[in-house]
């Protein structure tokens, strides 16, 4: 009798353990060799080199005065350098102040110059700055100031003009080759207490008043100095600064100051260029499953106007429509995230949602039901629903309550489930982020599109920009 009940518990713990009908489990616990086009191009390319040679330089003076400066060529690249003095860390309820006299050489350029913090470099916009970043393009260049909180919301300004009206930022164009007085600073107590950054550069300012959530959100700063743009491999160029003053004290470049440096001379090679797909089967552990295997990697935004810059990865599937119940869940993991970045998981078809055209009207691709992960920068990152049919004038929109992700490496579960009878038979998407749910209706007469799934997996988007790179496990999903 003994017997019979144990061979009956573990009879119900087997139909526990089963997917739901017409459901279909992956743990990655091995190649599971799905459908995968660019999706690993970066490993079929030669990587390039980065060449950073900045810090500081005993007997120049392109910044003006005495020989003694800091500076040199830098460039923008995935992994952080920099060169910086250490400071008493600070935080957002601390004054911050720095001042002094730059050039800019001609050339290109994509540079931070402020405060921010050597534990946490992650990408740009990376947590714990309050940067100036200088972005040159030939014989001029553009000023801007940001700001990014622990927890990966930031803003910014420019030196120029904001139109309120259309929102947009018209940068005051500054002639290269010229040394210019700067200053930076940061009050707590600006903006009735939120706190305002004030950034003046040859007589021109800008103020950002920061945001109270962001406020709140806090951050901490144990370092000033020349930091690289986190973000793919670009165009380096050389700026130079001298007169320093920190938080009220004045900075001797008359001899070597003997500040830290990261990775700020010599030479490397990285595969981290846009857009070098890197994204599949990974034998990798990171996204909470029991044992190595998952799906993901280093995932850059596509562009649709060329067929080698889209990528996808995913699972075959029976033909499925928005007439069908879609559903998918597991776990997930986002370990480095940058602005302008966009990484989307669901049902996709591998025609439609991979098709070239010159139009970039729509960043989502066709035929795409499933989550995205992505911000505005002001906000982080979001994972929230996402729709497109066959018809370019159909996609989704927000919704207002989306969960946010931090790209930390912390390990989520998460939900999407597609119901094709809600929302007055038009269809309702709603995705889970640890148990906190957003959701979208689809709009009338989409389900009658003719929209078409036979992929589960990892799809670019049709619009080009940055990388992330996240990792997905124990997924089960709709497959017939």
């Amino acid at each position: 009798m003994k017997q019979a009940k144990c061979i009956l518990a573990l009879a119900v713990v087997a139909i526990v353990l089963q997917p739901a009908p017409g459901q279909c489990k992956e743990t990655f616990d091995k190649d599971p060799k799905w459908d995968g086009h660019n999706n690993h191009i970066a490993r079929e390319l030669p990587p390039v080199t980065v060449r950073q040679d900045f810090g500081y330089s005993s007997n120049t003076a392109h910044a003006g005065g005495e020989p003694g400066e800091i500076g040199g060529t830098i460039q923008p690249a995935r992994e952080p350098a920099y060169y910086a003095k250490p400071i008493q860390t600070k935080t957002l309820n601390d004054r911050l102040t720095a001042s002094g006299k730059l050039l800019v050489a001609r050339g290109s350029s994509n540079t931070l110059l402020g405060f921010f913090n050597d534990k946490t470099l992650n990408e740009w916009r990376t947590p714990n700055t309050i940067v100036i970043r200088i972005n040159s393009r030939g014989e001029t260049y553009e000023a801007h100031v940001e700001y990014t909180s622990q927890k990966w919301r930031a803003s910014a300004g420019i030196i120029g003009r904001y139109d309120a009206v259309t929102d947009r930022n018209h940068p005051l164009e500054l002639t290269c080759g010229v040394m210019r007085e700067w200053s930076l600073e940061y009050d707590p107590a600006g903006n009735n207490g939120s706190g305002s950054i004030t950034f003046t550069l040859a007589g021109e300012k800008a103020l950002i008043n920061l945001i109270p959530d962001l406020r709140r959100d806090g951050a901490t700063f144990n370092r000033f100095g020349l930091l690289n743009v986190m973000k793919s491999y670009d165009g380096a160029g050389d700026l130079w600064l001298d007169d320093l003053s920190i938080d009220g004290e004045a900075q001797d470049f008359s001899r070597d100051p003997q500040w830290k440096g990261l990775r700020n001379r010599g030479e490397y090679t990285t595969a981290g260029v846009r857009p070098r797909f890197d994204f599949g089967f990974s034998p990798t552990h990171y996204a909470g499953g029991k044992a190595k295997g998952e799906l993901g990697g280093v995932i850059y935004r596509g562009d649709c106007r060329y067929p080698e810059r889209m990528a996808c990865y995913g699972d075959r599937l029976k033909t499925l429509t928005l007439d069908h119940p879609l559903r998918a869940s597991g776990k997930v993991a986002m370990r480095r995230g940058v602005s302008d970045s966009t990484s989307a998981i669901g049902f996709y078809n591998s025609i439609h949602s991979m098709a070239v055209t010159d139009s970039q009207q729509f960043g989502t691709p066709r035929d795409f039901l499933g989550v995205y992960i992505e911000g505005p920068s002001r906000e982080g990152f979001y994972f929230y629903p996402v729709y497109r049919n066959q018809l370019d004038g159909t996609s989704s929109g927000y919704p207002n309550d989306r969960p946010r992700i931090l790209p930390d490496g912390s390990v989520h579960d998460w939900t999407l489930v597609y119901d094709p009878a809600a929302a007055q038979g038009n269809g309702r998407i709603t995705v889970t982020l640890d148990g906190q749910s957003a959701g979208i209706d689809l709009a009338p007469g989409v389900k009658a599109s003719g929209a078409t799934f036979d992929r589960f997996g990892i799809v670019t988007t049709w619009i080009d920009g940055n990388a992330q790179e996240v990792y997905f496990d124990d997924l089960e999903y709709t497959s017939r």
